[in-house]
């Protein structure tokens, strides 16, 4: 006698259902995991782009500015004058700007034909018209404290240790212009041992001169 044929239980499908729960299950939580890695993601690429604006606008806070007093303090005293370098370094400046001209008979002042001219009253004084006795004798009037004209080596003495850099600002005048000027300047350099020295000038041929005879002072132009 024949059995009743009846439908068969399939015995795949409880499998297949627990695979495909479980494959819905995994791919809800990569989503969830990947959505709650999104803020975090977002914050730090915000802050790296904000840290990177910071470097660009504000990294100069980090290596700021050197600060160079023109002449020292010509503010509150007389350009180039002692008086005018002890104010700067009181304020505690990074670098005092030094200009230098020559006398007729070779010393080298802290002077601008400028300043002399409205020392002297002469609006045609240079530096080079004088010898260094007449410079030395000269006094900025109603100025109070050291008011004479020093020269380098004196200027020297009393900065160059208190700054990181001193700029020797180089003026070419009459009567030997750029002649051995760039020795006379090396030469009061390396007698300071002014380590933190840096020598500017316009004129091309004393740069040229100043590289020639030392490569351990900077020059710039």
């Amino acid at each position: 006698m024949k059995q009743p044929v009846g439908r068969r239980r399939s015995h795949g499908t409880p499998l297949f259902r627990f695979s495909s729960f479980y494959t819905r299950l995994r791919f809800i939580l990569i989503l969830l995991a990947f959505v709650a890695l999104l803020p975090p993601l977002f914050f730090h690429f915000k802050l790296r782009r904000l840290h990177q604006t910071k470097l660009r606008k504000c990294g100069w806070l980090n290596n700021p500015p050197l600060v160079c007093a023109h002449g020292g303090d010509s503010t509150n005293a007389f350009p180039n004058t002692m008086s005018a370098y002890s104010i700067a370094l009181h304020s505690q400046v990074d670098c005092i700007e030094i200009d230098v001209s020559r006398s007729s008979d070779g010393v080298l002042f802290a002077l601008h034909d400028r300043d002399l001219q409205r020392i002297s009253g002469n609006s045609t004084s240079k530096v080079g018209h004088f010898r260094s006795n007449e410079l030395k004798e000269l006094d900025v009037y109603h100025q109070s404290g050291n008011s004479k004209i020093p020269t380098i080596e004196d200027a020297l003495k009393l900065i160059s240790a208190s700054v990181r850099q001193v700029i020797l600002d180089a003026k070419v005048g009459p009567p030997s212009y750029e002649k051995g000027l760039a020795n006379d300047i090396l030469s009061t350099v390396e007698k300071m041992q002014c380590k933190n020295c840096l020598i500017w000038a316009k004129s091309d041929s004393l740069v040229r001169d100043i590289i020639k005879l030392s490569s351990d002072v900077a020059v710039r132009r």
